[in-house]
């Protein structure tokens, strides 16, 4: 594995473009459940794919509220993990490092990458129903008491401005993650089976405009087949031992 692993990190040296893919599993390692993991607590008798949902939301506003409410509390409790950090420390190495990841927690700014497409939202910011006014923060509805909250500006309820099951995702990040799929030179996929469309055919482009592709997930998945190396194992062990051989490497753009 060790081989392979600076072998990797030759072939990623020789390139400026890089863009780093991300998933539920870089999440999982700092202790984040995700929707198809079995709930805790109160919880466990609720469905989280119903409150991932608009109809879920019409139906029981202050339900849904309340979840989130609990998974922003888990979020804010958790830290980035060595995964996290390793690709934050690849900005070292490269003229750009992009990070395009389906996770909403904003664990990977808090790491210290500076540049991040977050294809399904974030579950820091908020938007009022009709999606007329966006961005908001908790700041902004401290003083109300009801839950759910109303948007400050045009009173409608106040949602999550992450992504649903059934909406489409952003269209400037998707438009975006898009672009830097054809142009980057690498990008490293890490702890996504790539199934969930449309953001699996990020990997499938880069491939075909002639990217490095690397693989790193604990188990094979439907990137592996077009990987140029797959490294298998946690992105929290991977990642550290890939940017220790790049440093080995002497190359990047501190090179």
């Amino acid at each position: 594995m060790e081989r392979l692993i600076q072998e990797a990190a030759r072939r990623l040296a020789d390139t400026r473009r890089v863009v780093v893919f991300t998933g539920s599993g870089v999440s999982r390692e700092s202790g984040l459940q995700t929707f198809r993991d079995p709930q805790e607590g109160l919880w466990a008798k609720y469905d989280p794919m119903e409150m991932a949902t608009m109809e879920g939301f019409l139906r029981d506003p202050k339900l849904v509220w309340e979840w989130y409410d609990y998974r922003f509390g888990m979020v804010e409790t958790a830290q980035p993990n060595p995964a996290h950090h390793a690709i934050a420390a690849l900005e070292r190495f490269f003229a750009t490092v992009t990070v395009v990841t389906q996770n909403i927690d904003g664990l990977h700014q808090r790491a210290g990458s500076t540049d991040v497409v977050e294809l399904h939202g974030s579950i820091r910011c908020y938007r009022c129903l009709s999606g007329a006014h966006t961005g908001f923060t908790r700041a902004d509805f401290a003083d109300q008491a009801e839950m759910p909250p109303k948007c400050p500006q045009c009173g409608d309820l106040l949602r999550p401005e992450v992504v649903w099951f059934g909406e489409m995702l952003p269209e400037d990040a998707l438009e975006r993650a898009f672009y830097l799929a054809e142009q980057c030179h690498a990008m490293i996929v890490v702890g996504t089976t790539g199934e969930v469309q449309p953001a699996a055919t990020l990997p499938h482009l880069a491939s075909r405009a002639g990217a490095l592709i690397i693989d790193v997930n604990p188990n094979r998945d439907l990137i592996t087949p077009i990987a140029d190396f797959y490294l298998q194992g946690p992105g929290g062990e991977v990642l550290p031992r890939l940017v220790s051989a790049l440093r080995l490497a002497g190359r990047g753009k501190l090179g």
